[in-house]
């Protein structure tokens, strides 16, 4: 037997001779075929301040995979800025660069055979997309977050991105000088790192690190900080041990960690694109999870941190205050938390969190003691009605009252509308349509800054209701509802809707309503005609051609059994 097996060895041997001169021509020796090959996607790019400042994390993913005896193999994935993109045909490709990261992440680490993979990411789609690929590749991994950017100052106030979004609606509504508009215009992003408040980046990283994916305290470091870079060897280093204990991602995302990872997401107020990327992950992970299981959790789990875009304070601020690390120990001292959940540290969720104080620190109010609240219940809510039976997403904390019965503004692309609320055409007690911009409509379902941006600068974001079948950015807030679905281009009632329609939003009742009878539905329905495509090629053509409904996380590989 002993002989069989070695002239089993050398024929393998001699089988893979040309891949290893491969290997010979970047310098590696014998003994390096003997230490695990460690894919490092790295997302560093130009094109986004949230990324310019990737690659000395990335510089050091590759030490730390060295000195913990493994050999890193780099590459790159793409990033989209969406706020570069924002109110701009290349918004459409933002949702599409999630699939787009998660495919190169997994081609590469399936093509070249890596015994495991470190991601490096930070504007808003790098999370999920790295999150996704690595479920799919399915070998030891973790996420590095590039970091969050420090604030602006301009007049004694801390300002972000959503800050000139914003100044674009009060300088139209004459509350703001030129003088105001164009400082604020230059000096909201001081330096590298992902936009501040709790947006998407910064609500995907800490859902990852309480997910059990990213290292305890790493997802609301700065990027401009010296902290962030000991982090990176240190994920690293994990990645090589994770190896040795053959822990994979599927080990560690499981529905328990999801729902640990939205009772965060609820805790502090963050993004409503976390719904659709939690979506899109657990399919991933082959875990069962739906879109009612987030109000599920919403119900139990207060808001307890005092973040933008709705709350006063910056990631920053967040960090200053004890981290995701406090957020989640007061979560688990409540029992909100899943404790035996396994993370990529090897250790537990609570055994992590072994050392952190039960409660938030008295000196600072970012974060809120559990019965001490922003908010008794999370503010992220599925409604659901004749508008929306798949479910849409709305924002319902911090409105004084958030219902609301209004004539219809029908608008059929992100353009006209903000062209209308510019020229002041929309009043309050208005409820704004904003359709043909789904999944598979637009397609790539845009965010809807710009225009919500605008509402509130004119200050209508508590008395315009805004419903969408696009997204919105992390940055939004007031009487908005997206994610509407079925998206009005695979024939939802949203299509339907006429000009002057009464529509009603209700948070109290979870609710989303046309208030327009049934005949005169049928009706409608038996008129509309399906749009033609408005891409035939390429890559906006492939996902509206197979994108999933955003009920389901939007994803391109939801394919019916043949069995």
């Amino acid at each position: 037997m002993a002989s069989n097996r070695r002239s089993k060895n050398i024929t393998e041997g001699i089988a893979r001779a040309p891949n290893r001169s491969m290997y010979y021509a970047m310098g590696y020796q014998e003994a390096d075929f003997k230490k695990p090959m460690i894919g490092v996607a790295n997302g560093h790019s130009t094109i986004t301040p949230c990324n310019s400042g990737l690659q000395k994390l990335a510089d050091a993913a590759v030490l730390g995979i060295k000195e913990a005896g493994g050999n890193p193999q780099i590459f790159g994935t793409p990033t989209i800025s969406d706020g570069m993109a924002m109110g701009t045909e290349g918004m459409k490709y933002s949702l599409v660069s999630r699939e787009v990261i998660a495919d190169c992440i997994e081609t590469c680490v399936g093509g070249q055979w890596m015994d495991g993979v470190v991601t490096v990411g930070g504007c808003d789609k790098n999370m999920p997309g790295a999150m996704m690929g690595m479920l799919r590749a399915n070998v030891p991994g973790i996420f590095i977050y590039g970091g969050t950017i420090l604030p602006g100052r301009y007049q004694g106030k801390d300002l972000n991105i959503v800050s000139v979004f914003e100044a674009v609606g009060e300088f139209t509504a004459g509350r703001m000088s030129e003088e105001d508009f164009c400082q604020i215009e230059r000096r909201s992003i001081p330096g590298t790192g992902s936009c501040g408040g709790m947006y998407t980046a910064n609500t995907m990283s800490s859902s990852f690190e309480a997910l059990g994916m990213s290292l305890p305290g790493s997802s609301t470091m700065a990027n401009v900080h010296d902290e962030i870079v000991g982090m990176a060897a240190a994920a690293a280093k994990a990645v090589v041990e994770a190896i040795r204990l053959d822990l994979k991602p599927r080990d560690i995302v499981t529905r328990k960690s999801i729902e640990n990872a939205v009772a965060v997401i609820m805790a502090t107020g963050g993004s409503t694109n976390a719904v659709l990327h939690f979506l899109a992950i657990a399919h991933c992970a082959e875990v069962e999870w739906t879109i009612d299981d987030f109000e599920r959790v919403r119900r139990k789990v207060p808001v307890l941190c005092d973040l933008k875009p709705s709350g006063r304070y910056l990631a920053v601020d967040l960090h200053r205050a004890g981290g995701i690390p406090q957020v989640m120990k007061t979560l688990l001292v409540a029992g909100l938390l899943h404790g035996e959940c396994m993370t990529i540290t090897g250790k537990t969720v609570a055994e992590n969190l072994a050392d952190i104080p039960d409660f938030p620190r008295a000196d600072q109010d970012v974060i809120r003691p559990i019965g001490n609240p922003m908010y008794a219940e999370g503010h992220l809510a599925i409604l659901k009605g004749n508008l929306s039976p798949e479910g849409c997403v709305a924002k319902i904390t911090g409105l004084k009252n958030p219902v609301i019965t209004g004539p219809a503004r029908v608008f059929d692309d992100e353009q006209s509308a903000l062209a209308a609320i510019m020229a002041k055409q929309i009043v309050a007690g208005d409820v704004m349509v904003l359709r043909y911009l789904g999944p598979k409509g637009a397609p790539g379902m845009p965010e809807m800054l710009a225009p919500t941006g605008a509402l509130i600068g004119q200050g209508l974001g508590e008395s315009v209701g805004l419903i969408t079948d696009g997204r919105f950015s992390g940055g939004t807030w007031g009487m908005v509802v997206g994610h509407v679905a079925p998206e009005a281009y695979a024939g939802g009632l949203i299509a339907l809707v006429q000009e002057g329609d009464s529509i009603t939003i209700d948070a109290h009742t979870l609710s989303l309503q046309l208030n327009v009878s049934d005949e005169e539905i049928a009706r409608r329905r038996a008129e509309w005609v399906p749009p033609t495509p408005r891409y035939t090629r390429g890559v906006l053509a492939k996902f509206a051609r197979n994108a999933s409904s955003a009920s389901s996380g939007a994803v391109l590989d939801k394919f019916e059994r043949l069995d």
